[in-house]
């Protein structure tokens, strides 16, 4: 089941989160598998502002999230995350379709998001799911700026691309 994320679901998004990253570590990308995975208080901005979704177990507990942000006229996913024992299971396409929904009647035109390019269960299979890659040309000063502030945050050490999907 997918619901609007709840203060108190907050803790375990952080968890869901180090479980999801550590799977960088199996692709030699241990640096993403020790980053950060932010704060309650990050996530609580989402959350509050109703923009924040998690998928839950039948104990009503979180196994994965979706926060959003609207950049350039199009629902930006900020971070999506699914528990890898809960994996392969449809989950992270059920909350990016949410999203889509809550998208279309604010009038927002598309489905946005950065990733790496060359993990499996990033770029290849946000492109299964109908993204394509946003050329250089083509993007926005708000994605600009978020290549920027990932470009900052190192992240660009591994190739990094924008991808779009309209609505």
């Amino acid at each position: 089941m997918i619901r609007l994320a709840r203060p108190d679901d907050l803790p375990a998004l952080i968890d869901v989160e180090r479980e999801a990253g550590a799977l960088f570590r199996d692709v030699g990308m241990t640096a993403i598998a020790d980053d950060d995975p932010g704060s309650v208080a990050e996530l609580a901005e989402y959350q509050s502002d109703g923009r924040a979704w998690v998928s839950v177990d039948d104990a009503d507990r979180p196994v994965a999230y979706l926060v959003a942000e609207v950049v350039d006229g199009c629902a930006h996913i900020e971070q999506v995350s699914v528990r890898p024992s809960h994996a392969r299971r449809g989950i992270g396409r059920a909350l990016i379709e949410t999203l889509a929904e809550w998208a279309r009647p604010r009038g927002l035109t598309a489905l946005t998001l950065t990733t790496f390019a060359a993990v499996p269960w990033n770029a290849p299979y946000y492109e299964r799911l109908g993204f394509r890659v946003v050329p250089e040309a083509e993007t926005g000063p708000g994605l600009r700026s978020i290549r920027r502030a990932e470009a900052a945050r190192g992240l660009d050490a591994w190739p990094r691309v924008a991808l779009i999907r309209p609505l």
